[in-house]
């Protein structure tokens, strides 16, 4: 079997798909690269005798001779390593988020169009075994045409935000806006039913307390009321609340199926209820039909993150390269519907609640309209039309916070210890 050659950007994210690299059939690991020495050295230690190349520089790194990226840096810069690496023909597999403006949202779509190369993004949480057997039941028609459904991923990060963040004040985590990282709890829903967004309204927690104290400058979590193109509603909900929970309902025309909660003593996620009947009207009275799914592709996920559902991501992007059509990747297209609406919520919310279209990018009449669109949190991207990171204005956080934050992350790297180890997995590179 033919197998492709995978470059992967970002040292600690990107291990996941550097472990599938190594140990699939169709794909192997031939460069890395990462800004920080110690990352690139710790993957040297880790490359087993391998022929792998190693760079810290993104431009060096794109020449070297592969068919394949995997961008696994930091979530609000992926569209211009992107565009770099197709224009020099390279497949792209893209890490969330897939864009942080509309004027990414547009180039990146055109360089995708243009190149005609595979783009996958790596919404991962499509993947694990409920969300993905809902995908498929749904297309089966099991439970009718949607009609409404809930999805959440509550991360309560405040544990561990020194470890993220590294006491930095500008890291994008701290200054993204509450609907931001929205794409986990959407990303499932618009996957499985493949309904585009078509209007938002949006919410923000505004019990700001324990992201104040870690730094973290926008809301404490983000809610989209999603209206998409059938009618069907989506509630939306994610962020720093207490505790956490990974959850997705669907409800159709003839029944209803969910994923059992994170922290559900019989599989989380793994495990799914399906509750309908044979046909729209029927009304029978039965118990839920509850299991946890396979997948038609068997592998062992040991090693990978995200309840294995690394795995099946990285697969379909390479089975896709090979040429399978049915390869179950994210299209650029449907990682916008996945993003678009956390994006404009945040609008919504700014506006003071009311709702707000949301593009079409397909159109390519409609990407004019925003093709210079550089609103976001970011200063370095934003210019003259930068956003604040809350709707009451952006904080103003003692620098004493991050530096507690700073000193937490260096004595956890020096002892080894917590959640993200050492410094050797802090995630970039350079441009």
């Amino acid at each position: 079997m033919k197998k492709v050659r995978i470059g992967v950007l970002g040292g600690y994210r990107g291990s996941s798909m550097i472990n599938y690299c190594k140990r699939a059939d169709n794909a192997e690991i031939v460069a890395i690269c990462d800004k920080l020495p110690e990352v690139l050295e710790a993957q040297r230690q880790r490359a087993e005798g391998l022929n792998i190349a190693f760079y810290d520089n993104f431009d060096d790194f794109i020449q070297h001779d592969m068919d394949a990226v995997v961008l696994a840096n930091y979530a609000n810069e992926h569209v211009p390593f992107a565009i770099k690496a197709m224009k020099r023909g390279l497949h792209v597999f893209s890490e969330v988020l897939p864009c942080q403006t509309m004027k990414e949202a547009v180039e990146l779509i055109e360089t995708v169009e243009e190149t005609g190369l595979v783009y996958a993004y790596g919404e991962n949480y499509c993947y694990m075994p409920a969300p993905f057997e809902m995908k498929r039941l749904y297309q089966q028609g099991k439970i009718g045409e949607f009609e409404y459904g809930e999805c959440e991923y509550i991360h309560n990060c405040a544990p561990i935000w020194h470890s993220i963040t590294y006491g930095e004040r500008d890291h994008w985590r701290n200054n993204m806006y509450s609907t931001f990282y929205c794409t986990h709890s959407l990303g499932p829903i618009i996957h499985a039913t493949g309904l585009r967004p078509v209007s938002v309204t949006g919410f923000e927690g505004t019990k700001n307390e324990r992201n104040l104290c870690g730094g973290a400058k926008g809301g404490q979590f983000g809610m989209e009321m999603v209206t998409l193109e059938n009618g069907g509603i989506i509630k939306s909900i994610h962020g720093n609340l207490y505790k956490n929970s990974v959850w997705y309902s669907m409800y159709g025309a003839k029944g209803r199926m969910e994923s059992a909660r994170e922290d559900a003593q019989n599989g989380g996620v793994k495990r799914i209820y399906v509750n309908c009947d044979e046909y729209a009207g029927e009304y029978v009275k039965k118990d839920p039909e509850s299991y946890e799914p396979t997948y038609d592709v068997l592998a062992d996920t040991k090693g990978y993150g995200h309840g294995g559902s690394d795995f099946y991501s990285m697969y379909f992007f390479v089975e896709k390269i090979l040429g399978r059509k049915d390869a179950d990747t994210i299209d650029v297209y449907e990682a916008m519907d996945m993003f678009l609406p956390g994006m404009f919520a945040y609008r919504s919310i700014l506006n003071g609640g009311i709702p707000m279209e949301i593009p079409n990018l397909r159109d390519k009449a409609v990407r004019e309209q925003w093709r210079n669109d550089t609103a976001c949190t970011d200063p370095k991207v934003a210019g003259d039309m930068l956003l604040p990171t809350f709707s009451k204005g952006t904080p103003d956080i003692d620098d004493g916070v991050y530096a507690h934050m700073k000193q937490l992350w260096d004595t956890e790297c020096e002892s080894g210890e917590g959640n993200y180890r050492s410094s050797a997995f802090h995630q970039g590179a350079k441009k």
